[in-house]
């Protein structure tokens, strides 16, 4: 492998290739997670939409799945991420993986255990924050990436990002291929997270009927959304989409009403604990009344499309790479691709190859 590919975050994370699975919930299954991670990639497990109890179980599955090193990523102002946290220490998971409301105290926790903090953070000041907490890298999302998103481009946010911090950065959003991986190491990252271009794989437990609407959705079938939630967010457009658009204020309400009592029962957090999450998102992420109301509707939302093969009445969180994507590799195939992609490039740039 060209020497331009074995970047810092290798030796951190224990990987082959500087490319990360993304904790994305529903979808980063043990399953998943291993085959990533058999692959040479460095997988995440998805431990938002796992009851705290049990993330360990599911932490063991893909230990016999695979002997490589993997993460788990999880919400640290959630029920439960205490817990979550002592299953990650007590398994020697190799990474945790976290977003909003970093908690200095769990971090810390993680830290004294010699677990590798891989905090996603949206612009460069955050990821300032979150390399003075402790994160040892830093994965950066620009606006391209699926799911809760911000407006500034990938390039652009990489670029400041990895001037301004000395851990290594990972670039996510609307990257697919080797082109990709080597224009991010250009842009000063030094390796790529994918989530959407990992959903659509051999391995992802994605019902098929939902796999289908990704594959047929074109790049202007992508857009961005609040109302799902009241946080931006890139999604393939349907139904769901259409309907929640035209929707009025009562409307957002009781569909949000609905999905707090669902996410409850499927959480199992007693309604104080989801009250003390709900206020300390709406601190982090300046929420109005309403659109904290509305932070249910997601993972319920997009259970019913990721789990339930429900693509009409769930929602699809899509990086803007959708519409470029037209087929199910397995992992190994697609880490493979990549790797022989972006060792031509290099070769390319080098005037090695015509």
């Amino acid at each position: 492998m060209h020497s331009a590919l074995h970047t810092r975050l290798c030796d951190l994370l224990g990987c082959e290739v500087p490319i990360l699975q993304t904790g994305m919930g529903w979808v980063a299954t043990p399953e998943l997670v291993a085959a990533a991670c058999n692959a040479g990639a460095f997988g995440f497990l998805a431990a938002a939409t796992i009851q705290p109890p049990d993330v360990e179980a599911a932490i063991l599955e893909v230990k016999e799945r695979t002997d490589r090193p993997f993460g788990v990523n999880f919400l640290m102002d959630a029920p439960g991420a205490d817990v979550i946290v002592d299953a990650v220490v007590r398994q020697g998971v190799k990474a945790a993986g976290y977003n909003r409301a970093p908690d200095a105290s769990l971090i810390k926790r993680l830290k004294d255990a010699g677990v590798v903090c891989v905090p996603t953070c949206g612009a460069p000041r955050h990821a300032q924050k979150a390399e003075r907490l402790g994160a040892d890298a830093i994965i950066m999302q620009g606006a391209e990436g699926g799911g809760h998103t911000g407006t500034v481009p990938t390039s652009l946010l990489i670029s400041e990002g990895a001037d301004l911090v000395d851990v290594p950065i990972v670039a996510a959003g609307g990257f697919r291929d080797g082109r990709g991986l080597v224009a991010a190491l250009a842009f000063g990252a030094e390796g790529v997270a994918m989530g959407t271009r990992f959903l659509l794989t051999a391995e992802s437990p994605v019902p098929a009927a939902t796999t289908e609407r990704y594959l047929a959705a074109a790049m202007d079938d992508v857009l961005v959304t609040k109302q799902v939630d009241g946080l931006p967010q890139r999604v393939v457009r349907n139904e769901l989409v259409d309907r929640l658009e035209r929707s009025g204020p009562v409307s957002l309400l009781w569909r949000a009403l609905r999905s707090g009592l669902a996410f409850r029962k499927l959480s199992g957090a007693s309604i104080p604990q989801l009250l003390r999450s709900a206020m300390a998102l709406r601190s982090h992420e300046k929420l109005t009344r309403a659109q904290t109301l509305m932070a249910a509707n997601a993972p319920i939302l997009a259970k019913r499309a990721m789990t339930d093969g429900d693509p009409v009445h769930g929602y699809l969180p899509s990086g803007t790479v959708t519409g470029v994507i037209g087929d199910l590799p397995s992992c190994k195939e697609l880490v493979e691709r990549i790797v022989g992609e972006a060792e031509c490039t290099l070769a390319g740039l080098a005037g090695e190859r015509a």
